[in-house]
C-alpha cells in the first residue's frame, strides 16, 4: 500500500440507526474517501431498513445485509443471529483493511475468517482491526462472550481516548492505538444560528434540559431524573427532554424503573426517541443546558456537539471526559451534584466558556482521524497484518 488511493477498506457496524459507533463509522468512511481510499460500509439492515439514518456520500459503498426482526426474540438469541447473518454475508475479497466498530461486527469478521471451505464465508478477510469505543459489563452470557472475544481476538485495536486504552491495557494487556473521534462541529454551530428550527423546538418543548442517547443504564438516566427533581424545585419551567435511544439491546426493565422513579418525584420527561439528522442541531442548540451523566463513555461526542452549539454542558466526572472535555464543562459525580451543576449552568451562561467550548469541539476533525487510520492500515499492511 503505497498511497491512499491503493487502500481498500471495509468498515463494519451493527446498525443503521444513529448510535455513536454508527455516527463514527459513517463520518470516518466519508473522510477516508476524501483522502482517496476506497471504502465500503457493511451493516445489518434491521427491520427492513433500506439506508442509514442520514444520507451517505455516494463515493462510499454501502453493503446492507437484511436482518428481519423476530417478535419477542430474546437478547442473547438476537446477538447470536446478528453475528451469524453478518458473518455469512461478509465478503472480504480485495480489502486491504477490515475494520469492525463493535463487538457484533468483530465477531462476524472472526467467524467469517474461521468458516470451513465451501461456505459463503470462506473468503478469508484481512485480519480484523477493532475499535473499542468503550468497555461494558454484560450479564447476558451471549453479550459477555461477544464482548470478550471482540477484545481478545482482533489483530489490532483502536480506542478513541487514552482513558479507554488504559482500561484495555489494564484488563487484557493489549495496547490499542489511540485515535480521537472527529466532531462535525460546523453542523452544530450552524444549529445555533438556525432560528427557525430553534423556535420550532421552543414552541413545542418550552425551556428544557436535554440529554441525548435514550434511557439506558450506561447513560445514567436514573441520576438525571433525581437531579431534575431538584432543578425543577428551583426552576419549574425547565423540563427534561430525552432524545435518541435506538439500540439492539433490551433496556425495558431499566426504562420502567426510571419512569417509575420519575413519576414518584414528579418529573415528567419528554421522550422524543430518535430525532432526524436535520433537526438534531437546532434541538441541541435550543437547550438551556445539556446533561451528560453517562457512567461509561469512550469519548463524549454528544457533549462536544453541544459545546459546538454553544450550550453549557454538565458531565459525569469520569477520567475519559476530563481527558476530552477539559475545563469547558461542569462535572458532577452524584445525582445531587448533577442537580446543582445543572442549575448553575442554566442560571449563569458564560460567553467566554461557550467560545472555549466551540474552539475545543472544532479541534477534533474527522480529516485528522482518517489520516491516522490510514497510517495504521499502512503499518499493518507493511507487517503482514492487514491482509
Amino acid at each position: 500500500m503505497t498511497g491512499a488511493d491503493a487502500v481498500r477498506v471495509a468498515l463494519l457496524t451493527y446498525s443503521t440507526r444513529p448510535r455513536g459507533g454508527v455516527v463514527h463509522t459513517l463520518a470516518l468512511a466519508e473522510s477516508l474517501v476524501d483522502l482517496g481510499a476506497a471504502v465500503d460500509v457493511w451493516t445489518l439492515a434491521r427491520g427492513g431498513d433500506s439506508g442509514f439514518f442520514r444520507p451517505v456520500d455516494p463515493r462510499v459503498g454501502l453493503r446492507m445485509v437484511p436482518f428481519p426482526e423476530l417478535p419477542d426474540e430474546p437478547v442473547g438469541r438476537r446477538i447470536r443471529r446478528s453475528i451469524a447473518v453478518l458473518a455469512d454475508a461478509f465478503d472480504a475479497t480485495g480489502y486491504d483493511a477490515v475494520h469492525a466498530q463493535d463487538c457484533i461486527s468483530a465477531n462476524a469478521v472472526l467467524d467469517a475468517a474461521a468458516a470451513p471451505a465451501g461456505t459463503a464465508a470462506q473468503r478469508r478477510p484481512a485480519q480484523c482491526v477493532r475499535t473499542i469505543h468503550h468497555l461494558d459489563t454484560f450479564t447476558t452470557p451471549e453479550l459477555a462472550a461477544c464482548h470478550e472475544r471482540a477484545v481478545l481476538a482482533p489483530r489490532a485495536h483502536v480506542c478513541v481516548s487514552a482513558a479507554v486504552a488504559r482500561e484495555v491495557e489494564d484488563g487484557w494487556g493489549i495496547r490499542p492505538t489511540v485515535i480521537a473521534n472527529g466532531v462535525d462541529a460546523a453542523r452544530f454551530t450552524a444549529g445555533a444560528a438556525d432560528h427557525t428550527g430553534r423556535r420550532a423546538w421552543r414552541d413545542r418543548l418550552g425551556a428544557y434540559v436535554l440529554a441525548v442517547g435514550g434511557i439506558e443504564p450506561r447513560k445514567g438516566t436514573i441520576d438525571l431524573v433525581e437531579a431534575m427533581a431538584a432543578v425543577q424545585r428551583a426552576r419549574p419551567e425547565l423540563s427534561l427532554v430525552i432524545a435518541g435511544g435506538e439500540t439492539l439491546f433490551d433496556y425495558r426493565d431499566y426504562r420502567e424503573s426510571v419512569l417509575h422513579r420519575a413519576a414518584h418525584l414528579g418529573v415528567t420527561p419528554r421522550i422524543l426517541g430518535p430525532v432526524t439528522h436535520v433537526e438534531l442541531p437546532a434541538l441541541v442548540a435550543e437547550a438551556t443546558a445539556f446533561a451528560f451523566p453517562s457512567t461509561k463513555e469512550g469519548f463524549g461526542l454528544a457533549a462536544l456537539e453541544a459545546l459546538a452549539a454553544g450550550v453549557p454542558v454538565v458531565a459525569r466526572d469520569l477520567p475519559v471526559l476530563r481527558e476530552v472535555l477539559g475545563s469547558t464543562v461542569r462535572y458532577a459525580a452524584t445525582a445531587d451534584e448533577l442537580g446543582t451543576a445543572l442549575l448553575a449552568a442554566a442560571d449563569r451562561r458564560d460567553a467566554t466558556t461557550a467560545v472555549r467550548g466551540r474552539v475545543l469541539a472544532a479541534r477534533y476533525t474527522w480529516g485528522e482521524a482518517a489520516r491516522a487510520h490510514l497510517a495504521l492500515y499502512r503499518r499493518l499492511g507493511a507487517t503482514g497484518a492487514g491482509g
